[in-house]
């Protein structure tokens, strides 16, 4: 894969002073913290909800929804966005590129935090779960059918959004919480 570099290179800098290459990622750099912060702040369709709702609150909801074994995966699922923000799907399709650095950045944070190497379908389902949710609760009506949520019920409860902030302190009190059983490599606690 050919990256086209400027004069600041292939790499961004995060929160915690650590530089991550994008095409190729090192997992010692990777921090929870960032992780956090970048989620906290990116809000989910490309901003185009009612209100501001990040990938962070997204992912803390798809943590509770799961069985326990499975919901360190489901907080973490969408770890790349913090860093390689949340490109709409119909948008990551048409950048080849993209989809490229996404897989090898999903692959060391699954490594590095001792995920299946691929996404559980538990994982999965309520990942499609909150998608019908949010798009009831939080996108303008429109009245087109999304193939992906076909035959897929939203939560009874609805969703309030929480601010970047509260977003933030509640992924790291989760991550906290169910991380107490894995001992994570040098360079992913704060």
């Amino acid at each position: 894969m050919k990256i086209i570099q400027n004069t600041v290179g292939s790499w961004i800098l995060t929160n915690s002073g650590r530089h991550i290459d994008l095409p190729n990622p090192n997992p010692e750099a990777i921090d929870i913290g960032d992780i956090a912060l970048g989620l906290s702040r990116e809000c989910r369709f490309s901003g185009q909800t009612r209100s501001f709702y990040s990938v962070a609150q997204h992912s803390v909801l798809a943590s509770r929804i799961v069985p326990q074994e499975f919901a360190l995966e489901a907080l973490l699922h969408d770890a790349t966005e913090a860093y390689l923000r949340d490109l709409p799907y119909p948008l990551k399709r048409l950048v080849p590129d993209y989809a490229r650095i996404e897989k090898v950045f999903n692959r060391v944070l699954r490594k590095c935090f001792e995920l299946p190497e691929e996404m559980s379908s538990q994982v999965h389902q309520a990942d499609r779960i909150l998608l019908a949710t949010e798009k009831r609760d939080l996108m303008p009506y429109d009245g087109t059918p999304w193939p992906i949520l076909d035959e897929v019920e939203p939560l009874p409860d609805r969703i309030v959004p929480w601010t970047p902030e509260r977003s933030l302190g509640l992924f790291l009190r989760r991550f906290a919480e169910l991380s107490r059983t894995h001992s994570f490599r040098p360079g992913l606690e704060n």
